[in-house]
């Protein structure tokens, strides 16, 4: 049982960093693979990032990759998405998920769901 809990969306200019958390409530947390995926109006949910609990093993989508940094702290229950080099196109809901399939870049793996935040990159 995970429960999660995305913040840190905000309206930020072109070439801006921000930073993403994604706080879940369960005890259960550290046995997951923890993932982003975003979605912009009129497409379809996208891979981002994710992050493996056994070895911490990152895994970026190529259209961020070099850009964006994922990672998790265990004793806090949190799990990060640092942004930089932000450009207009990254603009969409973040979403933070919770899977326990090694699929870890298909988006029908994953068991829990937070509720999203919104990033604005501005031109």
């Amino acid at each position: 049982q995970v429960q999660l809990v995305e913040s840190g969306g905000e309206l930020v200019q072109a070439g801006g960093s921000l930073r993403l958390s994604c706080a879940a409530s369960g005890r259960t947390f550290s046995r997951y693979t923890m993932g982003w995926f975003r979605q912009a109006p009129g497409k379809e949910r996208e891979f981002v990032a994710a992050i493996t609990w056994s070895s911490g093993t990152t895994y970026y989508a190529d259209s961020v990759k070099g850009r964006f940094n994922i990672s998790r702290d265990n004793a806090k229950n949190t799990v990060y998405l640092q942004m930089s080099s932000l450009k207009h196109e990254d603009t969409a809901a973040y979403y933070c998920a919770a899977s326990d399939s090694m699929m870890v870049r298909i988006v029908t793996e994953y068991r829990y769901w937070g509720q999203g935040t919104q990033v604005t990159v501005s031109s």
